[in-house]
């Protein structure tokens, strides 16, 4: 794991306010104790699962499945992918679905 991913987790627990403070003190003591430290996805995921509601999510899954080039730079694309793609991982079960669906 690299060192930044567990940096980026404490930074985010330091800066979190209230509910979201809440929160992650409960996900962090439901870990398994010796478990290693947590990696920024696995902070993401469950901090969206939990916050965001299911009919924006199904709304991000529905525009990555119509995402299109479009006028976006390469750099614009691959942000945009990245970003949605997200929410339809049941489109990209493996790395190669990933690139195939990018391409």
């Amino acid at each position: 794991m690299r060192a930044t991913e567990t940096e980026g987790v404490e930074l985010a627990y330091y800066r979190l306010k209230g509910v979201a403070y809440s929160w992650f003190e409960m996900w962090k003591n439901s870990r398994e104790k010796g478990s290693p430290p947590a990696r920024w996805c696995e902070l993401t995921d469950a901090f969206i699962d939990h916050f965001l509601p299911a009919e924006t999510k199904a709304a991000c899954a529905a525009e990555f499945e119509s995402l299109k080039k479009g006028s976006m730079s390469v750099w614009e694309d691959h942000m945009r992918f990245a970003h949605l793609s997200k929410y339809a991982i049941y489109m990209l079960p493996t790395m190669e679905a990933r690139v195939r669906r990018f391409m």
